[in-house]
This record gives structure tokens, sequence and C-alpha cells, in this order.
């Protein structure tokens, strides 16, 4: 890389940078302990990492902003392999984290027009619309996105993501590198771990060429370890649910994935983790719960709606309802155990084979009975998500047999995760008052 333009990048992102976000921090946790700093009368105040949460994703984006002046960039799916990229020394953006900003910002409707106007239908992935949209439009709101020099896709959550790289890979005409894993219906076989393994092997050459340099076997490992410590460590976060009263909602969660999803394989991110932990164990010991007054609680079902999620938090609250755990959030930290530093390549064929949209709809509803039980969970919404089908296919099927077996009252909440003109918002108002109505009729625990 040309010598200036690092220098460049360490002046704006290392030393100005990182040091006005520093100060940033500083001041929002001192405001935050303002005793007016909070007015909710049914939400605790949020929890003191939120501060921390919000530099590090910022620093994140900084980097992101002045990468192509230092390093080699590589676009990724959020559900494709990032630790052998990280370890060959790749700055790593997932434009679906980046599509949930833009969700939460308000942004979404601006952006996935820019798309719709060179003819992308509204029927596409509203993550896909949105980072096209941004991609053509050049706008972003957190500045500027760094220029790709590789692009990863993982067949793994969708097949939306194919096309869409496709598009970046037309668009920036760089490399595209596909992992396409087979759909897992029952036990994965040999075989199949053993395909996948060879189009990870395919991979590494593939980036070890646009990066200049090998693999570092050991940085590689090292990589594996702190991916696999951060999944641990989220995984004890969601656990912590389950304590009556929750001192963390999956609505906290959505927002404090962040780094589990964009950040694997990084010492910051377990660093975060072990601070999130600490706090909410402080909270435990406090009897602070989520939700001042907790009286339901509730599992959901698919991807957050982006931009009513402070809405949501508030409807909820102030009918006594935390919303404890998610399938979405589960995700990213139930499959830690399958993570093998010494066993690298055969150990990343095995965790991304294994997504929950990789598997069949039998295993989310097992999934969905076991989180009801371990969490102590009164109700179940079901987001039936417009964007995202393989999340959704199934969904009325499995609201049946949760009512059914599980004895549990189910809503199917029909929305979009990120595109605000998919969403009724009356009809949502109107089910969401109803199913709260039947939940308060089964009685308090």
């Amino acid at each position: 890389m040309n010598p200036f333009g690092s220098i460049y990048y360490h002046w704006n992102v290392n030393l100005l940078g990182k040091a006005f976000l520093r100060f940033q921090r500083l001041r929002a946790e001192q405001r935050a302990g303002r005793p007016s700093g909070w007015k909710s009368e049914y939400l605790s105040p949020p929890l003191g990492m939120t501060t921390r949460l919000t530099e590090l994703i910022s620093r994140h984006y900084l980097e992101g902003r002045y990468a192509n002046y230092h390093r080699k960039v590589a676009w990724v799916t959020s559900g494709g392999p990032v630790e052998f990229l990280k370890a060959l020394g790749f700055f790593t953006l997932y434009p679906e984290n980046h599509g949930a900003l833009c969700g939460a910002r308000k942004k979404v409707i601006e952006l996935s027009s820019a798309a719709e106007n060179e003819g992308y239908s509204r029927d596409i992935c509203s993550y896909a619309r949105t980072d096209i949209g941004s991609v053509l439009s050049g706008k972003t709101p957190v500045g500027r996105l760094p220029r790709p020099d590789l692009l990863l896709c993982c067949t793994n959550i969708c097949q939306t993501v194919l096309h869409w790289y496709c598009v970046l890979a037309h668009y920036f005409q760089v490399p595209l590198v596909l992992i396409d894993t087979p759909f897992i219906y029952g036990e994965v076989t040999e075989h199949a771990v053993t395909f996948v393994k060879k189009q990870f092997e395919e991979a590494v050459t593939v980036a070890e060429k646009v990066m200049g340099r090998s693999l570092d076997n050991r940085r590689f490992r090292e990589t594996m370890e702190m991916s696999a410590e951060a999944a641990r460590l989220w995984m004890q976060v969601m656990e912590r649910g389950k304590h009556r009263p929750a001192p963390i909602s999956a609505i906290d969660e959505f927002i404090h994935m962040a780094p589990i999803v964009e950040m694997r394989g990084e010492a910051v991110t377990v660093e975060y983790y072990r601070a999130l932990l600490a706090e909410l164990d402080d909270r435990i010991a406090k009897g602070i719960g989520a939700v001042k007054n907790e009286r339901k609680r509730l599992l959901w079902d698919n991807l957050p709606i982006w931009y009513r999620i402070r809405y949501l938090s508030e409807l909820f609250a102030e009918n006594g309802i935390t919303i404890v755990a998610s399938t979405y959030t589960n995700a990213w930290g139930e499959l830690a155990h399958l993570i093998d530093p010494e066993r690298p390549l055969e150990s990343i064929a095995q965790l991304y084979i294994h997504p929950i949209l990789n598997r069949g709809t039998g295993y989310k509803l097992e999934t969905m009975k076991r989180m009801i039980e371990e969490y102590q969970v009164d109700g179940v919404i079901l987001h039936s998500n417009r964007s995202c089908k393989p999340y959704s296919v199934g969904q009325i099927d499995q609201r049946e047999r949760l009512v059914q077996e599980q004895g549990v009252p189910a809503l199917l909440l029909e929305a979009d995760h990120n595109d605000p003109r998919a969403f009724s918002e009356e009809q949502a108002v109107n089910r969401l008052a109803a199913f709260i109505e039947v939940l308060g009729e089964t009685g308090d625990n």
C-alpha cells in the first residue's frame, strides 16, 4: 500500500478519530450518570455498555472510511466465514450490518428507492436493496463505505446473497468467492463437510492472491480462538435473560449483537462481551430488570423490525412484558462448540454449514420449544418477514404447533425487517394489543 496513504489512515483513524470518539463516549457516560438523564416509567436505564458499543461501531466504520488507504477490504455476507480473512489482514465489512444500521436510522426508503429506480424490484430483500442503493447513490449514514478488493458470499443464510453479490462483483469488478453450503435436512454427512472444506481451501487461495501474502496458520488459530471465545461470551450474555427479572431483553440484544456479527475474531469483541457480562451480573445482583415491572416473558422469532425497535420496546415495557430471548440472536452463539482452533478449516466447514437458516424448519421449531422452557416464556411472536423468506417459511405451522404442544399464545406479526413501506402501523398495533390482552388472560406467574 502507499506509505503516504497509511500515514493518512493512521492520522484520521488512530489519532484524531479514536480520540474524538473516546471524548464523545466519555461525555455520553457523564450525561447518562445524571439523575435526570433517564425518565422512562417502564424501562430501566440503558446498559452502561451501550455508550461503549456506540464507540466500537463508530470506530469500525471510521476504519472502513479510510481502509482503502491502508489495507485490503473484503465484503462478506453475514453468514460468511470471516476468520481467515481477519487472519490475512483484511478489513471486513458486512453489508447486512450496514443495512440494519440504515434501517435503525430510517434511511432505507431513500436508499432503496435509488436501487428501485434502476430497476431492482421491491420484492427483493430490503437489506439487498438498501446496500445496492447505497452503492449506486454513494449515500450512507456512516459517511463512506470502503471499496471492496474481494467479495465473499456464503449461501448458508439464503440464495438472495448470491445474486446480490453478483451485482456487487459486476459493479466493482473484483473477485467474487462463493461458498455453497448444502442444506441440512437431517444429519450432516461427511461428504457435505468435505465439500465445504474444499471450497474454503480454494477461498483461502484466492484471498491470499488478493492480499499478496500467505495465510499464517498461527494467526489463523488465534483468530479462531477469539471468535470461539466471543461466541461463548455472547451465549452467556443471552443466557442471563433466564433470570427473573431479565437484566437484558432481546431488543437490547439486537443492538449489542453487532460485534459478534461483524467483528468476530477480534480481541476488542472478546473484551466488550466480558465487560457486558460483568454489567449484567451486577444488574442481577441488584435485582434490576430491563423492564421495571416484568410480568410476562416473550420469545421473538426472526429478524427485528429495525425502524420500529424503540416503539416495540416501549409498548411491551408499558405492559410489563420483556422479550427475553430470540432465535435470531441465539443463532450467533449456539454454534460456539463447533469452533476448534486446532482444526481451523475443518472447524469452519462444520460451523458455517450449521446455521439455523441452513437447516429444516423442524430444527427451528425444536429450538423455540427448548427456549420456551429454558427462558420460562409466556408467549411467542413470530415476525413474518416479507424480506426474509427462508426465515419465515413454516411459521404458520410452527405457530400452531407451539400453541398446541407448548400451550403458549403465539402471534404471527407481518412486517419487513428494514423497509417501513411494508409495515402497516394500524394493523400491527391492533394485533399486538389483542395479543397482549390474551397474554393477560393467561394469568401472572
